[in-house]
Order: structure tokens, then C-alpha cells, then sequence
């Protein structure tokens, strides 16, 4: 149970409005164009905010000036001077990452343009608010060496529940009556910004991963337990308290396979890395990590086969309930397994249940795999300090009232 205030979020358009008054949501349109093109001269830059020509100058002067853009010289077009081109400055501030997981911290420093410039996994024995600041402050400490634009601190939910019966082994024990921005920004010195580790893997999926192009996708993030993040036209769905897609908690029947059906229950309790090693286990096979998982893969382990069958029959009435409800583009899968195993997965779901999204004519698969890998949440949440900055699409931050 964390507590975070309630917030009401202000929706947004990727259209630069001209009075002053909106400056702050200009510089992040103009940065945003910048960003998804990689670079753009003035002239096209105001064509696609919809902004002034004049307005476009005097932002791109500030940006280049505080370091976040840089000159990439000059584009040849046909006649006339050709127009300089400006790009994020991979070489400017920074943001730092922070995936709190049950058992182990996962630290990235990253670039503008999203690129890994440092990052670093640790245990953690005891993921309480009495060590975990520290650590945090240590690993951020020792991988940043300039500026920082501040840090994002990702940790699994659900936050402020009580009484949930549900909640399984992934939620992070301590934490109850805890200001975690009040206590990471004290231990750091930084500007932090918290979320639920589901909603952050989307946003990093979203900027960085196979949700690059697409405006509305479902996202099933495989952390310790289970989390469903959702991308809604281009901005991360959160719910009232932070808590939107905590689908590990919600109860499902597998489908029938081989003329009986699975129990029923929380669905991260079948379908999860902790669940996954505790098959494993019982099986006398312990895994530390995603590496030990896919060298269980490459052997072919009967055990693991049977759970990604088993996995596989929970999943697909999964997938068909989130198309019905949200009609996203796909849904993709990603986080802490391996890449084979979540291909061996989704050919599992096969046949998957009719569906909103069972046309003849799609773009995509209804089921797709995440290209932003293991560090998907971290990545989320390196992206969130910058959402304020540059994506006037995927703001989190902006409470009004």
C-alpha cells in the first residue's frame, strides 16, 4: 500500500498551441516531432506542431542552448539554402531508471534518444523503504556523471489497497504509509517520479520497442508477477490511484484443453516468472535468472515445455477478454523471460479465441513480442522524467484542480 495522492491528468494533443501561456507544452511538442523524425529542420518542425515559424525558432534556440538539441548540419532538398537539421543531443542531460522488483533493482542510465549508456542488476534480500533509498542513491551515484534530468523509480502495485486477498508474491512488503517520491528524492537530490513498473514497461515499449508506430496496444509485462500496461491514443491508461492493468490479481479460468480445464485463481499465480520458478522448483530445478531460463529452453526441459502449454491456455482467454475491452492494435508480450520463450508462448495461443480483433485484414498479429527486452520497466522508467520534457503525448505528470 504506497502512498501517492490522487491524481486528475489533463489529456494531450502532439499540436503546439501559439499563446505563451502554453510554452511548456510547445517545447515538448517541438521536442517529441524531433524525436520520432530524428531530425527535422525549423520549417518542418512548425509544419508538423502547427506551430509559428517564429514560435519554432525561439523554442529550438532555448533547446539548443540548455543542451538538450544539437545542429546535424544541412539537408540538400532541391534549390535554395538547405535548411539545418537538429537532433536530441545524445550527449546532453540524462535520465536514471529504477525497476524495484521482490528480489532483485534494476538501474539504467539513459540517453535522450533512449540509448543505455550504463546500467547495473543487484539482489535485493530486503526490498524495504529502510535500504532501498540508499541503494538507490548508490547505483544512480555511480552511474551519472553529468547532469540528470531526474530520476524515474518503477515499483510493482497495486498501491493504496488493503485487504486484497489476491495480491501475490510480486507486491513489495513495507511499504504501507510510505511517500516513496518524498523518500527516493531525499536519498537521490533528483526530481523523481514513481509508477507502477506495468505502466512504465508500456512507456518503455512505447518509445523504444515494437509499440514505436502504434497508437493503442495492450502490453502484458512478465515481472516477478504479472502487469498489464495499456497505451490509449499514445498516452499510458493509469486509472484514479496508479492501479489500471493489475491483471495478475484478476481471477480466470484457463481454456479447455485435452477435456479438462486448470484451476482457477489469481492468473499471476500460473502465469509469472515467480510462478514459473516455483514449477521449476518443484520440479528440483532452481533458476536465478532469465539466462538459466533459456539454457532450460534450449534443452528442451519437459518441465518448462509444460509450462509454457499451460501458460499458453491461461493467456489466450486473456488476450480475447483485453480486446474486447480495449479494440488495441496488438497485444504484446515482454519482460524478465527470455525472448524464445515468449515466441514459444504466443505459438502456443494458437487457436486464440474469437475476438473484436478476429478480422481477415490486420496490420499486425493479434499477439506480437516486445523488442525492448529485459529492460523493458527500467527503460519506462528512465522515459518518465523525460515525459514532461519531451512527450506531450505520454505526460504523466501534469495534476490539475
Amino acid at each position: 500500500m504506497i502512498s501517492r495522492g490522487k491524481k486528475t491528468l489533463r489529456q494531450r494533443v502532439a499540436i503546439g498551441s501559439n499563446p505563451e501561456r502554453n510554452r511548456a507544452h510547445n517545447r515538448r511538442v517541438v521536442l517529441e516531432a524531433i524525436r520520432v523524425s530524428e531530425h527535422l529542420g525549423r520549417t518542418d518542425i512548425a509544419r508538423r506542431a502547427r506551430l509559428t515559424p517564429q514560435a519554432v525558432a525561439n523554442i529550438v534556440d532555448e533547446l539548443l542552448e540548455e543542451g538538450l538539441l544539437i545542429q546535424r548540419g544541412r539537408l540538400r532538398s532541391g534549390r535554395g539554402q538547405p535548411p539545418l537539421q537538429f537532433a536530441l543531443n545524445p550527449d546532453g542531460p540524462m535520465t536514471a531508471g529504477v525497476e524495484i522488483a521482490a528480489d532483485h533493482m534494476v538501474t539504467v542510465l539513459a540517453d535522450l534518444a533512449g540509448s543505455v549508456r550504463g546500467q547495473s542488476i543487484v539482489p535485493l534480500s530486503t526490498p524495504g523503504p529502510e535500504t532501498v533509498p540508499a541503494l538507490v542513491a548508490q547505483e544512480v551515484q555511480r552511474l551519472a556523471s553529468g547532469k540528470l534530468l531526474g530520476v524515474g523509480v518503477v515499483m510493482p502495485g497495486p498501491f493504496e489497497v488493503e485487504g486484497m486477498s489476491s495480491v501475490g508474491p510480486a507486491t513489495l512488503p513495507g511499504w504501507g504509509g510510505v511517500d516513496p517520491v518524498a523518500l527516493f528524492g531525499q536519498a537521490t537530490g533528483q526530481y523523481v517520479v514513481v509508477e507502477n513498473d506495468a505502466t512504465a514497461a508500456v512507456v518503455g515499449e512505447r518509445l523504444y520497442g515494437a509499440g514505436r508506430k502504434l497508437a493503442s496496444f495492450c502490453y502484458l509485462y512478465f515481472g516477478v508477477g504479472l502487469g498489464l500496461g495499456v497505451i490509449q491514443d499514445g498516452r499510458p491508461l493509469r486509472g484514479a490511484f496508479g492501479n489500471a492493468g493489475e491483471i495478475g490479481h484478476v481471477g480466470l479460468v484457463p481454456r479447455n484443453r485435452a477435456g479438462h480445464y486448470g484451476p482457477a485463481g489469481a492468473l499471476e499465480r500460473f502465469v509469472s516468472v515467480f510462478a514459473l520458478r516455483e514449477r521449476l522448483a518443484m520440479a528440483g530445478t532452481y533458476v536465478a535468472d532469465a539466462d538459466a531460463i533459456q539454457r532450460l529452453h534450449d534443452e528442451g526441459d519437459a518441465t518448462l515445455a509444460e509450462w509454457i502449454a499451460m501458460a499458453a491456455d491461461y493467456l489466450a482467454p486473456t488476450v480475447a477478454m483485453l480486446e474486447n475491452i480495449f479494440d488495441p492494435e496488438t497485444v504484446i508480450f515482454g519482460g524478465g523471460l527470455p525472448d524464445s520463450v515468449f515466441e514459444a508462448v504466443i505459438a502456443a495461443l494458437d487457436p486464440l479465441p474469437v475476438s473484436v480483433a478476429t478480422r481477415r485484414q490486420r496490420s499486425l498479429p493479434r499477439v506480437l513480442r516486445g523488442q525492448s527486452g529485459r529492460l523493458t520497466a527500467a527503460l519506462g522508467a528512465a522515459a518518465l522524467p523525460l515525459l514532461d520534457t519531451v512527450s506531450p503525448h505520454l505526460s504523466v505528470a501534469d495534476p490539475i484542480g
